[in-house]
C-alpha cells in the first residue's frame, strides 16, 4: 500500500472536466504545484477533453480519474460502486437541497463515495475542487469517505445558477479559495465564516506564457469567451456598425452562437463580425498578438449568471493588449478605470461605442492602459503569486 506522510501531501484535484480548453486556470494550477514537487493527481467528472495541442495536457487527460463514464450507463454504473464501496447514503448537505434536485445530489454523493473507494491506498491527504456544484459535491463526499479535509474555488454559475448545498459545503470546507474580495464577503455574508477561512486566490496567469506584444495599429478587436449572455458580445456586436472600420472577432462557441450570427446580419456588419469558434491557447495567444483592443462586456444575465473574473480577459492584459470591460464588482479588483483598462456600463451600447471610438483613434491612451493592464495582472494575478498563496491554505490545514 502507498503511504504519504503529513510532510508529503498528495492532493487530489476534482473538476468537471479536467483538464479542459476553456478551463485553463484549472489546470494551470495542477501543472504549477507540480513544478513546485507538491504531489497532485487529478479527477474528472466528465471525461476529459483529447487533442489539446499539447503533450502535458494530453497526459494530464490520460491519467485522469473519470467519476462517470459516457452515457447514463456510465452514472449507473458510479452509482452502484458508491452504494457498494459505502452502504451509509448521504446526509451532508440534502436538506439544503431543492427537493427537485435531490436524485442528482445522492448521485454525486455515491460518485464521491465511489472515488474514495478507487482512491483509498493511494494516500491522499486532502481533496480540492474547482466549481461550487457538482465537483465540490463529488469532492465533499470523497473526503469524507477518505476521512481528509477538502476545500473548493467558487466561480460564477456554479454559485448562482446552478447552486447546491453551498452553505453546506462552506462550512464544512477546511478552506474556501475566494477568486475576489467580492467573493470572499458573498461567503462571509452567507456564513459568517471568517476570513482566515477564505483565503483570496486568484486564477492566475502565467506571464512566462504571455510574453508582452508590441502596440498593434489598426481597427482589429478580439472578443474571447463562452457566447452566452453573460458575456455581452451581442452588446459588442449592436455597437460595432458605429465604429467605422473596426472588425470584430469572436473567439469561443455556445448556446447564443445563432443567435449572434443572426443579430450581426441585421444589423448590418455581418462582414465585419468573425466567428472563429473555440480554438487552442496557443492559437489565442496568436491572435491576441494582432488585436489592437479586447472586448469583454460582461453583465448580469437574466438567469441571474454572472462573471466572475474572466481569465481571457487577465491573458489579454497579461499580452499588454488593451482591454474593455463590462463593469461588474468582481471585475474592478482587475481592470481599474482609466489605469489597467476601460470598464463601460454593462448592457449599454452608447458607453461601449464612445470607448471604442476613443481608444481606437487615441493610440498613446490604448498604449498607456495597455502597459497598466500588464503591471495590473503581474502585481495581483500572475500564477507564481496565487499558488504561493495556494500552498499556504493547504499548509495550514
Amino acid at each position: 500500500m502507498e503511504r504519504t506522510t503529513a510532510s508529503q501531501p498528495h492532493i487530489l484535484y476534482v473538476g468537471a472536466t479536467l483538464p479542459a480548453r476553456s478551463e485553463t486556470f484549472v489546470y494551470r494550477e495542477v501543472l504549477g504545484l507540480r513544478a513546485r514537487g507538491v504531489r497532485v493527481s487529478v479527477a474528472s467528472v466528465h471525461p476529459p477533453e483529447r487533442d489539446l495541442k499539447d503533450p502535458e495536457l494530453d497526459a494530464l487527460a490520460s491519467e485522469a480519474h473519470v467519476v462517470y463514464g459516457r452515457g447514463p450507463t456510465g452514472k449507473l454504473s458510479t452509482l452502484l460502486k458508491g452504494v457498494r464501496a459505502h452502504p451509509w447514503g448521504p446526509t451532508r448537505g440534502l436538506l439544503e437541497t431543492p427537493p427537485g434536485y435531490w436524485p442528482k445530489y445522492v448521485l454525486q454523493c455515491r460518485a464521491g463515495q465511489a472515488l474514495a473507494h478507487r482512491l483509498r491506498d493511494r494516500g491522499v491527504t486532502h481533496v480540492h475542487a474547482h466549481m461550487a456544484h457538482v465537483p465540490t459535491t463529488i469532492a465533499m463526499h470523497c473526503a469524507e469517505a477518505l476521512g481528509v479535509p477538502f476545500s473548493f474555488t467558487g466561480h460564477a454559475a456554479d454559485l448562482f445558477r446552478d447552486r447546491a448545498a453551498l452553505k453546506t459545503k462552506l462550512r464544512r470546507a477546511a478552506f474556501v479559495a475566494c477568486i475576489s474580495e467580492w467573493h470572499r464577503s458573498f461567503y462571509a455574508d452567507l456564513t459568517g465564516l471568517p476570513q482566515a477561512r477564505l483565503p483570496i486566490v486568484r486564477c492566475g496567469v502565467d506571464l512566462d506564457s504571455f510574453d508582452p506584444i508590441a502596440p498593434v495599429d489598426g481597427r482589429s478587436i478580439l472578443g474571447v469567451g463562452r457566447l452566452v449572455p453573460k458575456k455581452g458580445f451581442d452588446v459588442a456586436i449592436r455597437a460595432l456598425p458605429q465604429v467605422e472600420g473596426a472588425v470584430l472577432t469572436l473567439v469561443g462557441d455556445g448556446p447564443e452562437a445563432p443567435r449572434l450570427r443572426a443579430l450581426a446580419e441585421e444589423v448590418g456588419v455581418a462582414d465585419r463580425v468573425v466567428f472563429a469558434g473555440a480554438q487552442p491557447n496557443e492559437r489565442v495567444r496568436q491572435m491576441l498578438n494582432e488585436a489592437a483592443l479586447f472586448v469583454l462586456p460582461c453583465r448580469l444575465a437574466e438567469d441571474g449568471d454572472r462573471d466572475g473574473i474572466p481569465v481571457a480577459l487577465m491573458e489579454a492584459m497579461a499580452r499588454q493588449v488593451c482591454v474593455v470591460s463590462g463593469d461588474l464588482p468582481t471585475i474592478r479588483e482587475l481592470v481599474v478605470d482609466g489605469v489597467s483598462g476601460v470598464m463601460v456600463p454593462p448592457g449599454q451600447v452608447a458607453p461601449l461605442v464612445a470607448s471604442l471610438r476613443r481608444l481606437l483613434s487615441t493610440p498613446a491612451l490604448r498604449n498607456r492602459l495597455a502597459e497598466g493592464g500588464r503591471a495590473r495582472v503581474a502585481e495581483e494575478f500572475s500564477l507564481a503569486v496565487n499558488l504561493d498563496r495556494l500552498q499556504a491554505a493547504f499548509a495550514a490545514c
